[in-house]
Parts: structure tokens; C-alpha cells; sequence
């Protein structure tokens, strides 16, 4: 791969794992949590600025997709993970994922959220959406133990762009749109209810998150975890 961005391989992350992973626990301490229509928190200064904002220029092009029928899984193929492979080609994911694998985050996160991720997966997806994407009302349930959407929009509208949540499955019982500022993060644990999706609206450039979920053991796609061998 022929990539000068500042991301190329070899290049040292913008924080150390540590610096990361303080910043993280810090945002789930400092949390604000809501309990209508169902538990969630918004996070905050997720990541150290620098790491945040090196993200955006992860070298990863931003697929063109006609249509996603409202499921991500409808187009595999474009997405993209912060994989053993991409770990070692930059840094920036290597040292995100090992922050949220080490064992004080995830305390930090249990404690905060009650979430039960023993024995789980760490599961990083760096997702780019461009105008025209929706999501339909889902609710997350079954291998997921958590769901923590990290926002990294930097586009003119951000803070209509965050994901709207539910009283059920039906788009017109719409309760209300996350906070969605740079570097502020959406957590739920996926539940019966916890009803979820994006209604479509115009986006300006590309709409860029962090999915992060720990996942049971029953995840069949390995290849998409970070250390599929090393539960945390």
C-alpha cells in the first residue's frame, strides 16, 4: 500500500494505550445516564482529542452503498474493523483496542453500566456513512453485551446525526435523537427494548463512528474481533 497519511504503518499512535484508556474510564465515571425509553448513557470526551480526531484520517475509503435496507449487514463486504490485521498496520487501532480490552475499562464499564461482559469479545467497527444511509428501528439483542456508539462526525449538521431510539419497533413512536458531538458516545445494553436505528436525512460528507460491542463467544465472525482468541 502506497499511503503517506500520518497514519501510515510504523508511525506511533497520537496517546499511549494508557492515556486511551484513562480517557475512556473518565467518560463512563462522568457519564450522564437516562432510563426513558430504556437505560442508556452519553459519554463525553471519549478519547484523548489527538486519537479522536487521528481517526478521521484513517486512510479507509468511505464505501458507496445505493442502499442498505436499513441493515449494515446487508453490505459485509465494505466493512471495516479494527482487526488483528489493522492493528498492526496502524497504530491509532492498535492502541484503541488495547485500552478498551484491558481489564480497568472493562471493570470501569461494568460498574457503570452493570453490563456482564465476562467471558465476552472485544469487537471494534469503524463505520463511514455517506447521504442516502438509514438504519431500521432494531434492538441489538443476542450476542451483543453492550453497545457503545462513539461519534466522530466532523461534518457541517453533526448535531442532528445521532441515533435515534424508540418506544418500539415502529418508526413513529420515536422518542428522541442521541447527543452527537464530536467525541461524545451513545452506550445501551441491548435489550427487548432497546429499540434503535437512523431515520434517513441529508448528511453532509461522511458520517464517521466507532461501533464498539463485547460479544459473546458465540460471535461467528472471528475475524472481525480484535483478540478473537483473548476473551476479556
Amino acid at each position: 500500500m502506497n499511503d503517506q497519511s500520518p497514519l501510515s504503518v510504523g508511525t506511533p499512535a497520537p496517546n499511549s494505550a494508557d492515556e486511551i484508556r484513562a480517557a475512556v474510564i473518565r467518560s463512563f465515571r462522568e457519564s450522564a445516564c437516562s432510563d426513558k425509553p430504556y437505560a442508556f448513557w452519553v459519554v463525553s470526551e471519549v478519547l484523548p482529542e489527538a486519537t479522536a480526531r487521528a481517526l478521521l484520517d484513517l486512510p479507509f475509503p468511505a464505501p458507496v452503498i445505493d442502499d442498505t435496507e436499513g441493515k449494515r449487514d446487508t453490505h459485509n463486504s465494505t466493512r471495516v474493523f479494527f482487526s488483528a490485521e489493522n492493528q498492526a498496520k496502524y497504530p491509532v487501532c492498535a492502541a484503541i483496542a488495547e485500552a478498551l480490552q484491558h481489564p480497568e475499562t472493562v471493570a470501569a464499564i461494568k460498574d457503570v453500566t452493570g453490563a456482564d461482559l465476562d467471558g465476552s469479545s472485544l469487537r471494534i467497527e469503524f463505520a463511514q456513512d455517506r447521504d442516502g444511509f438509514w438504519l431500521e428501528p432494531h434492538t441489538d439483542i443476542g450476542p451483543k453485551r453492550i453497545t457503545f456508539l462513539h461519534y466522530l462526525f466532523d461534518v457541517p449538521g453533526a448535531e442532528t446525526l445521532g441515533t435515534d431510539y424508540y418506544e418500539d419497533d415502529e418508526a413513529n413512536t420515536h422518542a428522541g435523537t442521541s447527543p452527537s458531538a464530536f467525541n461524545q458516545g451513545f452506550v445501551f445494553i441491548p435489550a427487548r427494548n432497546t429499540w434503535h436505528g437512523f431515520e434517513k436525512r441529508a448528511i453532509t460528507g461522511i458520517r464517521k463512528s466507532v461501533i464498539i460491542n463485547y460479544v459473546g463467544q458465540e460471535w461467528r465472525n472471528r475475524q472481525e474481533l480484535a483478540f478473537p482468541n483473548d476473551p476479556v
